[in-house]
């Protein structure tokens, strides 16, 4: 199975390119050019990772990603800046992104934070399902 990516940044060349790099590479990727955009895709698609950009016209990268915590608290955000701050690294880890990159990111650096969100994912939700069964299995023992 691909991993579902989400790439979300104004700058569309920049998105358009980092697609094709990335689908080169056998992930299966999916565009949004503001948060708007970027919340609907999330609330309509199956995704495992989001790569977000900080800036953009209307709502700022952490603005969108408490929204994606809100609605799907297991979908990694890797944020992607080319203005980073410590004080904008540090509200975007404390807000649950995964990591934080700075623009241009290395594609090396880049796809291992994409394979390492999405195990982490994989491992949530794998530990979910496993309490989920735990819970049907020896909910009613000694009944």
């Amino acid at each position: 199975m691909k991993i579902r990516v989400l790439l979300v940044d104004d700058e569309k060349d920049f998105t358009e390119a980092l697609a094709q790099r990335l689908e080169t590479r056998n992930l299966s990727v999916l565009k949004a050019y503001d948060g708007d955009e970027a919340i609907a895709r999330i609330q309509e698609e199956d995704i495992d990772v989001v790569v977000l950009d900080m800036l953009m016209p209307g709502r700022t990268g952490i603005e969108v990603l408490r929204e994606i915590k809100q609605i799907r608290p297991l979908v990694e955000v890797i944020l992607l800046t080319g203005h980073a701050t410590v004080e904008s690294a540090i509200e975007g880890m404390t807000q649950g992104a995964f990591y934080y990159l700075m623009k241009p990111a290395e594609m090396k650096s880049l796809l291992q934070n994409i394979a390492y969100a999405y195990k982490h994912k994989a491992e949530q939700e794998h530990r979910i399902r496993q309490a989920e069964i735990d819970r049907l299995l020896y909910s009613d023992v000694g009944d």
